[in-house]
């Protein structure tokens, strides 16, 4: 009997990595497929080697204030302005995320375009950086384990954090 349930561990086991690998590997082409390289990208390990990193959250205020990487500064999406980015060096290194990268990388495009040198696009932003076990913080700063999933079908690639959809 207990060989019988060592079997089964061990065949479970192997069923739930395969599953966490597939969900991985889909993921990654989901984001190959959308990204289209306009902004170079940086993965999160990266990240935490830019020196002096200016982080730019390409979200809704609303998913900003549910929760974001530690220091960053909210920039928008559907209504950025580059008055947002207003006193931050063209030399700077940017670093933009929104849930996966797609926002991101569109507003990294016009800050390219206005002049900026050294702009980044977070591989799978916000997502990845959570599901690899980084904090994030809500609006007042305090860290949580609330993330704005963006919607339900996206939610889907969000594997850590308490969900939310409001």
């Amino acid at each position: 009997m207990k060989q019988l349930w060592v079997l089964l561990g061990a065949l479970l086991g192997t069923v739930l990595v395969s599953k966490a690998q597939t969900t991985s590997k889909t993921y990654g082409a989901m984001l190959e497929a959308m990204y289209k390289k306009t902004v170079p990208l940086v993965s999160v390990a990266e990240l935490k080697k830019i020196p002096n990193a200016v982080l730019l959250d390409t979200r809704s205020k609303q998913e900003f204030d549910v929760s974001h990487l530690p220091n960053a500064r909210w920039v928008g999406y559907d209504d950025f302005d580059l008055k947002r980015v207003q006193g931050v060096p063209k030399d700077a290194n940017l670093v933009l995320y929104c849930s996966v990268g797609y926002r991101s990388e569109r507003v990294g495009e016009k800050l390219l375009k206005a002049g900026y040198q050294h702009v980044h696009n977070l591989y799978g932003s916000l997502f990845e950086w959570v599901n690899e076990g980084n904090p994030v913080v809500d609006a007042q700063g305090k860290p949580t384990q609330r993330v704005h999933a963006y919607s339900r079908l996206w939610g889907v690639w969000l594997n850590r954090g308490e969900k939310v959809y409001e």
